[in-house]
């Protein structure tokens, strides 16, 4: 079967369920969208190598990537495979040397993953046909696709308790959120700073 790439265009909350985010996946060169359900902290840990922040000590998907490293094993590509009930279900495509490993993977860790390692997310059309999302453009022009992932605020309530805040109080929840590791918060936080500095 002919493989789709795909790459991360946004990590938001899930309005479907509770404490969950969706990442949306976007085919490359083309309309289609997939969105993924997946826990808080794969969000996280996605979130924190999207956005390349270092924290204080390495997070699991970090000590996967530098066990991988330590023994000369390389993540080359993460593909989709299948789509069961709902749930997907992923591998990892490594290469030891002159083998090549297929590794069955939750899709969540897969992408936070591929991120690091910054390889190819592939999937297939059928996969694409039954859970994609193609999204309408009547002029027949393509869509322009953000040129780095979007990540939304934790809620509306959430947005507007920031925009209350001064930078001195942000600048120190800040801090806070960073200390719990509570990275999406602290991306929300950051932006919310930055804007205030630029002033917009």
């Amino acid at each position: 079967m002919r493989k789709i790439e795909l790459e991360i265009v946004a990590l938001s909350h899930s309005i479907t369920q509770t404490h969950s985010y969706a990442v949306v996946l976007g085919e490359v060169n083309g309309l289609r969208r997939l969105p993924i359900v997946i826990g808080g902290f794969e969000a996280q840990a996605i979130a924190v190598a999207l956005e390349k922040m270092q924290p204080s000590r390495p997070l699991t998907h970090d000590l996967m990537k530098n066990f991988m490293n330590a023994f000369n094993i390389e993540l080359s590509e993460v593909v989709i495979s299948n789509l069961q009930e709902g749930i997907f279900y992923s591998k990892l495509i490594c290469h030891n040397n002159d083998e090549t490993i297929e590794i069955d993977s939750r899709t969540s860790d897969a992408l936070a993953l591929a991120v690091r390692f910054g390889c190819p997310i592939y999937t297939y059309e059928n996969i694409l046909n039954s859970a994609g999302i193609l999204l309408d453009d009547p002029t027949g022009k393509k869509v322009n696709k953000p040129t780095t992932p979007t990540i939304s605020e934790h809620e509306k309530g959430a947005e507007d308790d920031l925009k209350a805040m001064s930078v001195e109080e942000l600048s120190t929840l800040l801090q806070d959120v960073l200390e719990q590791e509570d990275y999406i918060r602290a991306i929300a936080i950051r932006d919310e700073i930055n804007s205030r500095k630029a002033g917009r």
